[in-house]
């Protein structure tokens, strides 16, 4: 790939942590979070990672490698923002598989998947009614994913829950991915209410937390 080290991109923050999230929660990670998201979610924990303009640090993939490789780790996630607003993303994914990286995606499923390299592991966040974003969803992407990839519900409520059980229905999720994730937002809804919905309902879905919050607190950055 020609010119892969001059790829440029606006960064938020390149950190080493615990996985929180996803079926590769509690595995060490490089995370590379994007600047500048379009969508205004409710539920967001990274408002510092929204704005494009005047915000987050220019960064060349020939600067970002070496930041990369000092923690001499091979599961990589790319996140924002919403990370696909960069198209250099796509070329930058497809060139650390070639290296022997394990590359996941964290999106929100408001940009079209299309094009992205199939090693790659697609974390679709399917915004949920309470969101306030989810007139953003682009559903055409519950037809691209493919088995190496997973899909996202963070349920604030009954109305959610009951939202995303219909879309998993609508789209076949249970046969056409890896995962379905449900995650009960912080704060906002009791874990055990979320658990007992999926026991009463008999769900093939994985309940998850953040992890990381719980190790780190709520309010942490760069973990």
């Amino acid at each position: 790939m020609n010119n892969i080290n001059d790829l440029k991109f606006k960064v938020s923050e390149i950190f080493y942590s615990i996985q929180g999230e996803s079926t590769l929660t509690g595995l060490p990670c490089v995370f590379i979070r994007l600047q500048g998201c379009h969508i205004r979610c409710q539920w967001c924990d990274t408002p510092y990672a929204l704005e494009i303009k005047n915000a987050g640090k220019e960064m060349t993939v020939g600067e970002i490698m070496p930041e990369i490789e000092k923690y001499n780790c091979k599961y990589l996630l790319l996140t924002g923002g919403e990370p696909l607003l960069q198209t250099n993303s796509l070329p930058f994914m497809e060139y650390l598989c070639d290296i022997g990286y394990t590359v996941a995606l964290e999106t929100s499923g408001s940009k079209s998947i299309e094009g992205i390299d199939p090693r790659v592991i697609k974390i679709l966040d399917m915004k949920c009614p309470d969101s306030n974003a989810w007139k953003h969803n682009d559903y055409t992407n519950l037809d691209i994913i493919t088995k190496n990839d997973e899909v996202k519900f963070v349920i604030g409520s009954r109305k959610d829950y009951d939202w995303a059980i219909r879309v998993i229905d609508e789209f076949d999720l249970n046969r056409r991915t890896a995962a379905i994730l449900f995650s009960p937002v912080s704060g906002q809804l009791d874990l055990k209410n979320l658990a007992e919905w999926i026991l009463e309902d008999r769900l093939n879905v994985r309940f998850q937390i953040q992890l990381h919050k719980l190790i780190w607190g709520a309010d942490a950055v760069g973990v």
